[in-house]
């Protein structure tokens, strides 16, 4: 099966892959891949001590730690350079199947 591809300017042919996944036991929540990404694909979400997303209206006394999640996967171009600054390796990334 054929996946996207595109080019890059010095016409050299590139298969963007597309955030899938953020693995959240992993993710220090420390916001690089959020500073690097200029979509607005990413943010950060609080999790409990029950390793539960809190919803941004409960009470911030409830957050034991944050994570980063995904909230526009469709804003996303493919240029990875989310999981390549994290150093955590959290991140899926996988090509779009044509």
């Amino acid at each position: 099966m054929a996946n996207l591809t595109g080019l890059t300017f010095g016409q050299k042919e590139w298969t963007p892959k597309f955030v899938e996944a953020i693995d959240k036991e992993t993710c220090l929540g420390c916001g690089r891949c959020f500073k690097v990404c200029g979509h607005n694909v990413l943010t950060l979400l609080g999790v409990n001590e029950d390793g539960e997303i809190i919803d941004e209206d409960d009470d911030d006394d409830d957050v034991e730690r944050q994570v980063m999640g995904i909230v526009n996967k469709d804003n996303c171009v493919g240029c990875e350079a989310c999981a390549k600054i994290c150093p955590k390796n959290c991140y899926t990334n996988e090509p779009l199947a044509m």
